[in-house]
């Protein structure tokens, strides 16, 4: 099978690794990849947002399969794009639609979906310019904390916690009224706060059945001890030691199997993940969030314990085929630490040479987020640059072996968080 990865982060660079590893996998092309990705596959320069040139690249290489890692492109409706195209009928292609994007894509279309289909969620309500004033009235009355959400897509920055009522007021203003978020901002989605634990669950849907990979918990706080500003996520563990089998199964009927089926209630065809983002309250499991994708740098910790060929299971995922479909994992525990540019997530320089890549054991595990090759020398090129990944027996063993691994690893700036997975140490 000829297959297309699209997408630069860490993320991809961990399918890449998996999906190489599978005798389904006759070749893979990678757009457009980082420095890490190299020796996994052909590179192609294009943006994963280059519609035309990924539809050529499909024809002129013969493409039989497309992963979609990031969820920009099937917002933006990029699964229509292919399958308008007759001579790609044929082509699978993970990721869904424009409408099953819209679970990550409009936060106000996700909880109009959960309450439609009685999924757990927080309380909420929707805002816009139109009626700004009754949002504000809302404000002045919500207990505390409030959280406020961009509706669309905002790079990962668009949720805000706020402790107080003027802190909310002001926040609301900057995204109707001063667009700090563009038009993603337009629409506020205003959210009881829920006091709790955060895991990821993903599961992976032909649209009609589905199976469910480990399930994760990451790490957004830039801070030891979960301080300070969120990021794109400073490192994940994955099993969750307190996810057991009466958690599972209360995440799998009150929120996997009401989804699954609203999706096809709704008549949203869907083949992809499905990214649930729980908060765990009281033992109870609410959604805070929808993807239409994978995590990162959930990714880097679930496809190391994933012991199934994931090239065949996404084959049975676009051939409807994932009925009664048994995954194989791992049971060792796997931690992610990742490696950032100082200054992360705000201002932060890039172009630094990562040293250390070359003295690393042929065990270690790591992948690669924001950097890129030039001659001979890997150098830094984003917020969040590496993430190395572990197992061990316990939380605790693993967390050590991928910081030993980290400290191996070195650019100007560089910073971790040594303390991931601290609560169940």
């Amino acid at each position: 099978m000829r297959i297309l990865l699209l997408g630069s982060g860490g993320r991809e660079h961990a399918f890449a690794w998996k999906i190489s590893q599978s005798p389904l996998c006759t070749a893979l092309f990678i757009a457009p990849g980082n420095a890490g990705t190299k020796g996994l596959g052909q590179h192609f320069s294009f943006s994963v947002t280059d519609f035309e040139a990924i539809k050529a690249c499909c024809m002129q290489q013969a493409i039989d399969m497309v992963i979609v890692g990031p969820e920009e492109p099937l917002v933006k409706g990029l699964v229509e794009f292919l399958r308008a195209e007759p001579l790609l009928r044929s082509l699978f292609i993970i990721g869904p639609g424009q409408q099953g994007a819209a679970l990550e894509g409009s936060k106000a279309f996700a909880k109009a979906f959960m309450q439609r289909h009685g999924i757990p969620t927080a309380s909420y309500r929707e805002f816009t310019q139109e009626n700004y004033q009754a949002g504000l009235d809302y404000l002045q009355i919500h207990s505390l904390p409030i959280v406020l959400k961009a509706d669309g897509l905002a790079a990962g920055k668009g949720v805000l916690i706020c402790a107080t009522h003027q802190e909310a007021i002001l926040r609301f203003e900057e995204m109707i009224q001063s667009s700090k978020f563009g038009e993603a901002g337009k629409k506020v989605v205003v959210e009881e706060f829920l006091q709790g634990i955060e895991i990821s669950v993903f599961a992976l849907t032909d649209g009609k059945n589905y199976v469910l990979l480990p399930e994760a918990k990451d790490y957004k706080r830039i801070g030891e001890g979960d301080c300070g500003l969120n990021t794109g996520g400073m490192g994940a563990v994955s099993p969750v030691p307190f996810v057991d089998a009466i958690l599972w199964e209360k995440i799998k009927s009150l929120v996997v199997d009401p989804t699954i089926m609203g999706l096809q209630k709704d008549g949203i065809p869907y083949c992809g993940f499905v990214f649930f983002g729980f908060m765990i309250v009281k033992g109870e499991p609410f959604v805070i969030e929808y993807n239409c994708r994978m995590g990162d740098p959930e990714t880097e910790a679930v496809m190391p314990r994933l012991q199934s060929d994931l090239v065949e299971l996404l084959a049975a995922a676009a051939t409807g085929e994932l009925k009664n479909y048994v995954i194989e994992t791992d049971p060792r525990t796997a931690c992610t630490v990742v490696a950032v540019s100082g200054g992360y997530p705000e201002d932060y320089k890039k172009g630094f040479s990562i040293q250390g890549l070359d003295q690393l054991p042929d065990s270690a595990l790591v992948f690669h987020m924001g950097t890129q090759q030039e001659g001979d020398q890997i150098i830094t090129s984003g917020g969040r640059v590496l993430a190395v990944t572990a197992f061990g027996n316990s939380v605790t063993e693993a967390a050590e072996a991928a910081s030993t691994t980290q400290s191996v690893l070195q650019f100007e700036g560089k910073y971790y968080r040594r303390d991931i997975g601290f609560e169940f140490k």
